[in-house]
């Protein structure tokens, strides 16, 4: 088999490609962003699959669903959160035949080094009663990629795939096949009402999902994923690792007087015929697991209280944050590595800022001379580059909670009684989740602003196309209903600061709805975009 040396995102990307989808859609999303981006460079190379960015990840996964309904395989991704937003239709998902393979890659963020939480998106599968696969290595998240299409259309259910940073994001070595499936020809589902949801099919489906939760634990059980090995020289301590848990376990394993009897985990339902076997042959489980205790809530209802079960919720494996060789090595009752002693001297805070010269900036300078003076002003915000505008030297946002909260939270505080109330938001936000509250606000004509930072960019993810240009943005909020002499475009430069707060503070004034958008293109993709069209010397 040739060797390819690939990130996590990019081994599950060729995984799929392998397996043979016909389309794949997403929402950029750190840390997951590489996924789709390793695929359209495919697309561009080979014209194969169809790629594409989504408004959100909501309309990704329903996309999806869509391929799979015409009999195609399909793999949709995204970070942790976007799967809050695409939670109804991956649950509702569930209930459909799925007779076109679909996988569902989610990747999570533990320690939240680009995130707002760190939720653990394993807990969703098992709230749809789906498949869940989770890699431990590169190679697995390959593997269990081409396998996860093969599970879907055996199960007929959408398989998630739990991904977390460090995995999505490192790379190395891996096996790879030599050529990729043949995609599946388009067809009709054998059962059409099976993807009619009215309540009455509804619960013939619900029915069927739950006859089949015996069949996917016993497939859990046998699985190669999911792998049990005792020590008969030792009954003491038993334990349970899950996806990238098992490294940091394997570690720290040699130093053992006597290595444990071990069970992993890489495959769900959980396998616990697998776990009784374990727990009948030990006195005491520890379990190691990145993200929620997940496992070790279910180990707990799975065999009662006689057997102590260490682990997150017993305090011996931290809380929160990410797993790493080092911090579980107290719960296997190894001591600390020997260290060096950091120095007295302190560095200074290093908090991430926005690039000089950024046009959020200048427009923050804007709003700042525009709120000067003003009382009461609320100024919520949304999640992009923007955020960043909470620290210094701006300190110009109170807020940032989710994808198009802003807008949402701007109408409420307005009609608690805050004026001004001011939304801040990106391009790209906007479109994904900042139109329904919009349309809420035109309703009632509430009284507050909407600024739309517009850089023409995803830029956080690294400069991804919006999907719909800065040109349409006015257009698409007079579509809203907002009049048009309270929607504006300026110019988000240096020398139009004094104008454009100006305009923010007539806005504000204003007893209603207003919409300002400030449009000037992101630096790094602006520079980018020069680099690629110069002309290289002969």
């Amino acid at each position: 088999m040739p060797r390819r040396i690939l990130l996590g995102d990019e081994c599950v990307a060729l995984g799929a490609v392998h397996a043979g989808i016909s389309s794949a859609y997403a929402y950029p999303g750190t840390p997951a962003t590489e996924i789709l981006e390793y695929l359209l460079e495919h697309r561009r190379r080979h014209g194969r699959p169809f790629v594409a960015w989504c408004a959100n990840e909501k309309t990704a996964m329903e996309e999806a669903l869509g391929a799979c309904f015409a009999g195609r395989r399909a793999l949709v991704s995204m970070k942790h959160v976007g799967l809050n937003v695409a939670a109804d239709p991956f649950v509702n998902g569930a209930l459909v035949s799925t007779h076109g393979g679909l996988v569902v890659a989610v990747a999570d963020d533990p320690g939240m080094h680009s995130s707002q939480d760190e939720q653990d998106s394993r807990f969703y599968a098992d709230f749809a009663r789906v498949l869940c696969l989770e890699p431990a290595t590169q190679q697995e998240a390959y593997d269990m990629t081409v396998e996860a299409f093969d599970l879907s259309e055996r199960f007929g259910v959408p398989v998630l795939l739990r991904l977390v940073t460090r995995l999505a994001h490192s790379r190395t070595a891996i096996e790879v096949a030599d050529a990729a499936r043949p995609e599946n020809p388009p067809s009709r589902a054998p059962r059409p009402s099976s993807w009619v949801l009215l309540p009455g099919n509804a619960r013939r489906q619900w029915h069927d999902l739950l006859g089949r939760q015996r069949e996917m634990t016993a497939w859990s059980e046998d699985c190669r994923w999911n792998r049990l090995t005792l020590n008969p020289d030792d009954r003491g301590l038993g334990v349970v690792t899950t996806g990238l848990a098992r490294n940091y376990f394997e570690e720290n394993a040699g130093e053992l007087a006597r290595r444990p009897s071990h069970l992993h985990v890489g495959a769900y339902p959980l396998p616990e015929s697998l776990l009784r076997r374990l727990a009948g042959h030990v006195e005491r489980l520890l379990v190691l697991e990145e993200g929620y205790p997940l496992v070790e809530r279910l180990v707990r209802g799975a065999l009662g209280p006689p057997l102590p079960v260490a682990g997150k919720l017993t305090g011996e494996v931290p809380p929160e944050g990410e797993l790493t060789p080092d911090n579980v090595r107290p719960a296997l009752g190894l001591p600390e590595r020997p260290r060096l002693a950091a120095g007295a001297g302190a560095l200074p805070g290093r908090p991430p800022q926005l690039c000089k010269g950024c046009p959020h900036g200048h427009m923050y300078e804007a709003l700042e001379q525009a709120l000067e003076g003003v009382e009461g002003a609320a100024v919520t915000s949304d999640i992009g580059c923007y955020t960043l505008g909470a620290l210094p030297p701006y300190s110009a946002i109170e807020s940032c909670v989710c994808m198009g909260a802003s807008v949402s939270m701007a109408k409420g505080a307005a009609e608690a009684g805050l004026r001004p109330a001011v939304a801040v938001i990106g391009d790209s936000t906007f479109l994904h989740s900042g139109l329904t509250p919009l349309l809420d606000a035109v309703h009632e004509d509430t009284d507050m602003t909407l600024l739309v930072l517009d850089n023409a960019a995803v830029a956080m993810t690294g400069g991804q196309e919006t999907i719909a240009p800065s040109a349409r943005l006015r257009e698409i909020v007079l579509g809203l209903g907002v009049r048009p002499e309270r929607c504006h475009v300026v110019e988000a430069m240096p020398r139009k600061v004094a104008d454009n707060a100006a305009l923010l503070r007539r806005e504000m004034e204003h007893r209603g709805l207003s919409v300002v958008i400030a449009v000037r293109e992101c630096l790094e993709t602006a520079r980018r975009k020069r680099k690629s069209a110069e002309v290289k010397p002969s």
